[in-house]
């Protein structure tokens, strides 16, 4: 970080920020990936990986054969099936990404780990901590690598963050406010409003601004929780007020009923860092400190293809040997799930076949 003269020919000083370290996706390793679930995200995630990466998607399957079919059509993948066993038994996969609704994650990444093949989930990772703990620990067993796809925290924009945070150029943090919300119309078919599909705003859409404010403050603490549920017995609101382990405070909140401005705002002693909407996509992070400087970082890419970074991440990693990756470990997938089995136990969502103390 340093200051300069105003190239516009004034003395007054200009705000310099980090350069971004994350390196060009279409550098990092190329897999062969397996794709479970061809849905929506997975369209994407499979659109991005051919068009923004060395990676190719060679294998997809569905409980629909013919959904598979399609998607493998659509997309040029060679092999399609109506089971995780099927494309196991067909080997040639150095990764699979499952991106199925939260409630099947468990069940579907499990088999794969124990085949011994990489996995990256789609988040939130799992149900809850117990179950991402269980297979956090198969994946240690193993030797094998697995990782959350909070593919926000890969972003460039997410790298200048941590490094300013880092330095110390916003000061002492004093608050993380985050939101998301979007409008789903009532529906108790829809997956959002599904008790069985691990339906609610927390899981699908608070799971952003939980990740973010514990990537920022740390395991949160001090959790003060308020809510409302739909008829259906998941949570149509949840807000939270929370502590740091590193200090500062947290505020976030996440709706099903509402679109909301979905920002994410740093304040520190000396200024503040704002990730414009949606925070977790590429964006601009426009950084004002106090003393009246200020400065933005623009994401240096096609905004399209923002889960290129996440694909290229796990290629590394993987391709490396490691287990895990640093920008989104085991401890905080455990850290997030951990603080999002709290706010249901307070607003007493249950999920079918859980039990909260």
């Amino acid at each position: 970080m340093s200051d300069t003269d105003d190239p516009r020919g004034g003395a007054e000083p200009v705000l310099a920020l980090p350069t971004s370290t994350v390196p060009d996706p279409s550098t990092a390793p190329g897999l062969r990936w397996g794709v479970i679930s061809p849905g929506h995200i997975a369209d994407q995630f499979t659109a991005t990986a051919h068009r923004a990466t060395t990676s190719r998607i060679v294998s997809v399957v569905s409980r629909s054969a013919r959904r598979a079919e399609e998607f493998a059509a659509r997309h040029g993948i060679e092999a399609s099936g109506d089971s995780v066993e099927q494309m196991l038994a067909q080997g040639g996969l150095d990764a699979v990404y499952i991106a199925s609704p939260h409630a099947q994650h468990h069940a579907l990444a499990r088999p794969v780990l124990e085949a011994g093949i990489p996995v990256l989930v789609e988040k939130a990772f799992t149900l809850n901590t117990a179950q991402a703990r269980e297979l956090l620990e198969l994946a240690h067993e193993r030797g094998v690598f697995a990782m959350e796809a909070m593919w926000a925290r890969f972003l460039p924009q997410y790298d200048v963050l941590r490094q300013l945070l880092a330095e110390g150029m916003l000061g002492e943090v004093v608050e993380v406010a985050a939101d998301h919300g979007q409008s789903f119309p009532v529906d108790p078919r829809h997956r959002m409003y599904a008790p069985e599909l691990g339906g609610g705003a927390l899981l699908d859409l608070g799971v952003y601004p939980v990740s973010f404010a514990q990537m920022v403050l740390g395991s949160l603490g001090e959790l003060a929780v308020r809510g409302e549920l739909t008829e259906t017995g998941v949570d149509a609101y949840v807000g939270l007020l929370a502590r740091g382990e590193l200090g500062g405070r947290a505020r976030l909140s996440a709706t099903l009923r509402a679109r909301t401005p979905t920002e994410a705002v740093v304040s520190g002693t000396r200024g503040s860092a704002r990730l414009s909407g949606p925070f977790f996509a590429p964006g601009t992070l426009t950084v004002s400190l106090l003393d009246g400087r200020s400065a933005t970082f623009e994401h240096p890419g096609d905004r399209g293809d923002g889960m290129a970074y996440e694909i290229a991440e796990a290629a590394r990693r993987i391709t490396a040997g490691d287990r895990e990756s640093p920008l989104m470990s085991w401890k905080d997938t455990l850290d997030v799930m951990g603080t999002m089995d709290a706010m249901r136990a307070e607003l007493g969502v249950v999920y079918p076949g859980e039990e909260f103390a």
